[in-house]
């Protein structure tokens, strides 16, 4: 490397410059990359077809591709979808074509956003991709199968990205603090507790992660010995968190859980929204909170309301759809509306009863009559004799349907 790129480098983010180059600098993303998964066997046989890469941001969709460019040998042409244009791809496939003929070299196009092209943009690869004068990349957060035509996707595969986790972000801080020549000049020293709040806080994202890093390092007065210590308030004010007091994998996650449970139970819309915002603005995951809403639809309303249980799920729907930030007001709505709505809990201490039942009860055998009797022996020995079917009828129907051993128990109030 010369001179002229030192300084190229030492203009970038640390996002960019911490970037791995090697599947075994990459972190994430087992279920597709891992030991014997398809893509990486792909990869390691330079067969890779054309990709579409779908997840969230800052979970590895950019690198894995330029990973792929560097271990196939192939040149590595990224292409925005937000400014390119159908003059700049047809440029792009020119090259393309005289690469492949005159040097017998391949190209990886990779496009950052591709839900941004229109149709006449994506019709516009078909041809290339097809013929395999380029393999083409797609990066995208939103559902490839609503915003890539359907000829580009069918010559493509879609890989699905998850968000990354606390201790893949962990890895990825520490690996950068290793390796970056420009961190290890400022002498940065950040405690594992401070690097676990990061990736915390980063929401999954790498990027937010490493940036913020390099953010609290530079911004942070070295101490007289030369040492730049970082503190969980100089975490705080990187990220621009407004508070830091929630730990996903303590007390106070669990203590804020249980005062939205209760504040939504004792009907208090305020202070739901109050304990919901604390959970939200801390990081928490969405998906979490609303499989506890589609919970608490059950166990605290219940048939009282029997809408509930579709609102709660249809906010943890939305969240799905859309993620934060925009779907803070869709919990928003679940919560007031679950703390509004009319409790009870007999459906709840109903199943309890039955589980009490089959816990500390032998397993009674179907009583005779509700047995089905597909075949003749069991009609002879008397399956299903007796039976009443209901919707000849009438009036109602007096037959048993509990084990003789439980005779009428009653599990629900009425």
């Amino acid at each position: 490397m010369d001179l002229f790129d030192q300084n190229l480098t030492k203009d970038l983010p640390l996002a960019e410059r911490a970037r791995p180059k090697t599947l075994a600098e990459f972190f994430g993303q087992e279920q597709i990359v891992g030991q014997g998964a398809m893509l990486r066997r792909a990869i390691e046989r330079d067969e890779i077809p054309s990709l579409i890469f779908w997840g969230p941001p800052g979970c590895g969709k950019t690198t894995l591709a330029r990973i792929i460019a560097n271990l196939t040998k192939a040149v590595f042409v990224p292409f925005s979808g937000v400014s390119g244009s159908v003059k700049d791809v047809r440029e792009i496939v020119k090259l393309a074509k005289d690469r492949k003929k005159l040097q017998r070299q391949k190209t990886i196009l990779f496009i950052d956003e591709i839900h941004r092209f229109n149709k006449a943009q994506q019709d516009a690869f078909l041809p290339v991709v097809e013929d395999g004068t380029i393999i083409l990349i797609g990066a995208t957060t939103e559902n490839p199968s609503f915003e890539v035509i359907s000829p580009l996707l069918s010559r493509s595969r879609v890989f699905i990205l998850k968000r990354l986790q606390t201790p893949e972000l962990v890895q990825i801080l520490s690996q950068a603090l290793k390796a970056d020549v420009q961190l290890a000049k400022l002498k940065a020293k950040v405690a594992p507790d401070i690097l676990t709040l990061i990736a915390e806080l980063a929401d999954g994202d790498a990027r937010t992660a490493l940036n913020s890093l390099e953010l609290a390092i530079n911004t942070t007065k070295p101490e007289k010995n030369g040492i730049i210590k970082i503190t969980k308030e100089i975490v705080k004010e990187s990220l621009q968190k407004s508070h830091l007091l929630y730990d996903k994998n303590e007390e106070e996650h669990y203590n804020i859980i249980s005062a939205l449970h209760k504040s939504m139970r004792g009907s208090n819309a305020n202070a739901s929204l109050y304990w919901l915002g604390r959970m939200l603005e801390a990081g928490e995951d969405p998906l979490y909170i609303a499989r506890r809403l589609v919970r608490f639809a059950s166990e605290d309303i219940g048939l009282a309301n029997s809408l509930a249980l579709p609102q709660a799920i249809a906010a943890y729907q939305a969240c799905q759809f859309i993620g934060l930030p925009e779907c803070n007001v869709n919990l928003a709505q679940a919560v007031v509306y679950l703390a509004k709505s009319k409790k009870s809990n007999e459906l709840y201490t109903a199943y309890q009863k039955v589980q009490a039942d089959l816990k500390d009860a032998p397993n009674y055998p179907v009583p005779l009559h509700l047995r089905n009797a597909p075949t003749k022996l069991m009609k002879e020995i008397g399956y299903g004799k007796d039976y009443k079917y209901n919707p000849n009828f009438k009036e109602p129907v007096e037959q048993s349907y509990l084990p003789e051993e439980l005779g009428d128990k009653r599990y629900l109030n009425n």
